[in-house]
């Protein structure tokens, strides 16, 4: 199961150039601008033409622009697009730009490349009008930053579409130009400048980005920005001069596509013949001839070039040849300065490209000047399209395509190997960087290309632990290797995509079915024990192990992510361990325990406590040979002031050990994320003083003689900066002696809570409250550890009235005196014997009076069944967003959108609810489903969503079932597994 999910559209900034692309959305700043605002107080969409004529030379040059801007924005187009999976370099994301009509009969529409970019693209453009029409990309250029989008003309109902004549020629140097742009498609912009240069190298963006190259570019002044990617550059008399590309953020600086190549591309498109494009594996550089002549040129020969070339300011230098390609072959080397191709003399880049594109497989004579020499070289031009992917495969969650000629340039590599474009799922070998990672070997095979990456993978089972080699493109002197889990499952598309400028598709085939997982045998391990002279101490390794998750899905609004702590072996016969529930939040997922670091077996999700930040995972006992002990768990809770051993394994997982003391037991209750989502509430939490134990996200708290008193366990706390806030706290294992003693005796316990939110309070403010003296001393007398009250902090929205209310402060429980959290955290029983309806008797004081409540608990319903709908996980509202709300609204629930989704593009967001699809109320999930199975692929929707806020809103939606179908995944209840079902455009359900 897939869903798309990466960055929104950020182009890279190069720290050095301060250069960057303008396709985000940024407020225009410029003071020379036109503004082209619709208003909408007048009859058929009118526009009104705002100018600041102080911008103009003359009232008659003003009167002559205006005429031509009104003439202009007539083929300007606002482009708003997915690019719907991430390939190559590009990411998935959403975002907006601009282009414009240059054949308004074919429909066709020039923008830059990497607007259309080089992967799936999916996307629709805005007229003058607000008309809107869907596009298709039928062209990008591997190199230049140029792409053609085509349209439907006979769909254009209202708009008077024409087309922007192409005029390369008129670029000129002191020529007065306009950037026609928009920003976000409400408007248009118009930026006057001027241009300064016309030989300009390509601007630099960064590496492991897109960035054009062996081109000239056009410089001016017109402060452009965010929308404005792909406008046209126009002159007075409205002829189209250049295309805008991209930008400098340090400085009022633009920079223009020159036609010449593009108009050479547009013609061959209008012909319907293919666009060839050459290369010989070269960059080059327009190099000042003082350079030129420091690198090697002869006097003589940079005479004759600026007698030929008197406009000119230099030559073209050979700056990267990529190892293995023509160049590289053909003997040309860092340095060379080019003087001829086939007897002409070279003066610019357009040159070079109108003799390689129409020699292709043809051998060409290049003469090049090396250190006052001149050497001939006969090179044979490569087919540059062979070199840039138009396939990638999607496995195991991850993507992946051959090398490209643009990563491969970035470092002057051959143009082979395998290219991991998206590094996630199996292939997630660095949280922090998903882009760049070259896959060198799996399964102790080459993969030279991509075919036989996809061979290779058709033969490792499902569930297997391979082998990877790879390493970083940015850097080839650090191989790395690892194991990975193969996952053909949860991520169980293994599908070849390949492009169809046809139909702008990128039409896919299903490559094979996973193979079965291998049967997994009996293994030896062997425990080290712990140096202490008791030997009850030394024996706790043997109780300890390691507990590690991969989770595909991300559910409850936890992101998919792979975790690994350690876990305490509660019952060795039956393998059952008791670990943090941050490690196992949910059970849509994938565990596993690691004995002795030795032996890994798979483990199934066997409990889950609602509050209190555990989870009990079962293994199988007889896959591991090895001397496990059931530790002694003791029945007597920690008080303050006890001494105890801390048994803990720090971040690269060494078992440590040390002695320390009780400093504090006090209620706590883990801050709220913004987002909603399993955090861990009304706990009594062990603090204590060692230094190791900061080091150490897991362990155990245990007596002089082994005896374990509490789980050390790591708690998900707030996310702060994009970084996950984890708190390390003590848990008395009292707590959790009944679920262990139900689990040993092989039933299966179910836990009732009060679904509540509790504090405490200081006697003093339980005076001020209006608590009597009378309870005042009861707590004084009986309370051993704190003098406090509790106090009902939040009420969670449920199903049933729970009648407590904030600030209520808790007396007694069925007639006990409250005095600590753990009074409060419910009541576990069997599923045998469990009773829906279980109710407790409360005291409590509220607005200074004492009074009874009967409060019925509540059985926490993890969740069992989720949707994927236009790339977006709906489920029904979790428990975290139940005790976050007062009030529910009645839809199903947003926990995860994919960047590059409709439902990003579209205006869905995580938290909001689904309450109408086309005003049919979609209460539930099974509602939802039956509704969106009726919307036929390619087709809107209306839908009615409520922010978590309550504040209602309405948005249409338009599906793409190609790139984002329909799923669902439910679990079944007998034997617990989750099954997938897809459904087709007809609604028709398949199970995978």
């Amino acid at each position: 199961m897939t869903t798309t999910n990466q960055d929104s559209k950020k182009r890279k900034i190069s720290e050095e150039s301060g250069e960057t692309f303008h396709e985000n959305k940024r407020p225009y700043t410029d003071e020379n601008f036109i503004d082209l605002e619709q208003d909408e107080t007048l009859e058929g969409n009118a526009t009104e033409m705002v100018i600041d004529p102080s911008s103009f030379r003359s009232s008659e040059n003003y009167l002559k622009w205006q005429t031509t801007i009104s003439n202009v924005v007539k083929s300007v187009v606002s482009i708003h697009f997915a690019q719907v999976a991430p390939f190559d370099c590009d990411p998935a994301l959403v975002s907006e730009a601009t282009g414009f009509v240059v054949d308004a009969e074919l429909g066709i529409i020039l923008t830059n490349r990497h607007v259309v970019g080089p992967g799936p693209f999916v996307g629709y453009v805005v007229f003058d009008n607000h008309e809107e029409c869907d596009v298709i990309p039928i062209y990008r250029d591997p190199v230049h930053d140029f792409g053609f989008l085509k349209f439907d003309p006979s769909k254009i109902k209202y708009t008077e579409v024409q087309s922007l004549k192409l005029m390369p020629s008129l670029a000129k140097v002191g020529s007065e130009i306009r950037v026609v742009g928009n920003d976000a498609g409400e408007k248009l912009s118009i930026l006057a400048g001027f241009i300064s240069r016309l030989d300009r190298n390509a601007p630099d963006y960064g590496d492991l980005t897109y960035n054009d190259f062996n081109t000239e570019y056009i410089q001016a002044a017109a402060s452009a920005s965010g929308g404005s990617s792909g406008s046209p550059v126009v002159n007075i008399d409205g002829y189209a001069v250049a295309l805008q590309a991209g930008g400098s953020t340090e400085a009022s600086t633009d920079f223009f596509l020159p036609l010449n190549r593009i108009l050479r591309a547009l013609k061959c498109l209008q012909k319907k013949e293919l666009i060839t494009r050459g290369t010989i594996q070269v960059q080059w550089l327009l190099k000042p001839y003082d350079e030129c002549r420091r690198l090697g040129l002869t006097p003589e020969s940079e005479t004759r070039a600026r007698k030929l070339f008197p406009e000119n300011i230099g030559l073209l230098v050979a700056e990267t040849i990529l190892r293995e390609g023509p160049g590289d072959l053909g003997g040309i080397k860092e340095g060379d300065t080019l003087i001829s191709i086939n007897g002409t003399d070279i003066y610019s880049f357009i040159q070079v490209d109108d003799i390689f594109d129409t020699s292709i497989d043809e051998e060409v004579t290049l003469v090049v000047q090396r250190g006052g020499i001149n050497h001939t070289i006969v090179i044979r031009i490569q087919d540059l399209h062979s070199i840039t992917p138009a396939r990638y495969v999607e496995v195991c969650g991850a993507t992946a395509n051959d090398l490209s000629y643009q990563m491969a340039r970035c470092y002057a590599l051959p143009v082979k190997g395998v290219f991991l474009s998206s590094a996630t799922g199996s292939f997630n070998f660095d949280t922090k960087e998903k882009v760049g990672w070259m896959l060198d070997s799996i399964d102790n095979v080459e993969t030279p290309n991509l075919d036989t990456f996809i061979e290779v993978m058709k033969g490792i089972p499902d569930r297997s632990r391979v082998t990877v080699r790879y390493h970083h493109l940015t850097d080839h002197h650090s191989p790395h290797v690892t194991s990975i889990y193969i996952d053909r499952h949860w991520c169980s598309e293994f599908r070849l995509y390949e492009r169809n400028d046809k139909t702008g598709l990128w039409d896919y085939q299903n490559i094979s079915k996973p193979l079965p997982p291998i049967k997994l045998e009996p293994q030896s391990a062997r425990f080290i024990d712990i140096p202490s002279e008791n030997s009850d101490m030394a024996k706790l390794s043997h109780s300890l192990c390691m507990v590690s998750t991969v989770a595909a899905i991300p559910l409850d609004s936890l992101s998919a992510d792979s975790l690994k702590t350690s876990g305490l072996i509660i019952d060795a016969e039956r393998g059952y361990v008791i670990v943090s529930r941050r490690i196992v939040p949910h059970d849509c997922l994938d565990c596993f325990v690691t004995i002795a670091d030795s032996v890994i077996v798979p483990a199934t999700v066997e409990f889950l406590h609602p509050t209190q930040n555990y989870a009990i995972v079962k293994y199988d006992p007889k896959l591991v040979n090895a001397d496990t002990i059931t530790p002694k768990l003791s029945s007597t809770p920690m008080k303050r002031g006890d001494k105890a051993h801390f048994v803990g394994f720090t971040q690269n997982n060494r078992l440590v050990s040390a002695e320390t003391n009780v400093t504090d037991i006090s209620s706590v209750s883990i801050p709220s994320n913004i987002i909603p989502r399993y955090r861990a509430t009304n706990l009594e939490a062990i603090s204590i003083d060692c230094n190791i134990s900061t080091r150490c996200n897991s362990g155990i708290l245990t007596d002089s003689d082994g005896t374990v008193r509490a789980l050390w366990l790591s708690f998900l706390g707030e996310r702060q900066e994009n970084k996950e806030k984890v708190y390390l706290m003590g848990l008395d294992i009292t707590t959790c002696l009944t679920v262990i003693d139900i689990l040993k005796e092989g039933k299966k316990p179910v836990m009732n809570i009060i679904d509540a939110g509790f504090g405490s309070i200081s006697i003093l403010n339980a005076r001020i409250r209006g608590v009597p003296e009378q309870w005042i001393k009861s707590m004084e007398k009986e309370s051993s550890n704190r003098l406090q009250f509790m106090t009902v902090s939040r009420v969670s929205c449920t199903s049933e009235n729970i009648k407590l209310e904030t600030g209520d402060v808790i007396l007694s429980v069925n007639n006990k005196l409250v005095t600590e959290m753990d009074q409060l955290t419910g009541v576990v029983s069997s599923a045998d014997t469990h009773d829906d309806a279980q109710t407790l008797n409360f005291k409590v004081v509220r607005d200074g009076a004492v009074i009874d409540l009967d409060i019925k608990t509540v059985n926490v319903n993890e969740t069992d069944s989720i949707l994927i709908f236009a790339g977006c996980i709906l489920q029904e509202p979790h428990h975290a967003v139940r005790q976050a709300m007062t009030d529910i609204p009645k839809g199903v629930y947003c926990t995860f959108r994919g960047e590059s989704s409709p439902a990003t593009q579209y205006g869905i967001s995580a938290t909001n609810f689904i309450t109408h699809v086309n005003e049919i109320e979609t209460s539930n999930l099974s509602t939802f489903l039956s509704v969106v199975k009726q919307i036929p692929d390619n087709s809107y929707c209306k839908m009615r969503l409520m922010t978590f806020d309550n504040v209602p809103f309405a948005i249409s939606l338009k599906t793409n079932y190609h790139y984002f179908p329909t799923a669902s995944l439910q679990k079944d209840k007998s034997s617990g597994k989750w099954i997938e079902a897809e459904y087709n455009a007809n609604g028709e359900k398949t199970v995978i």
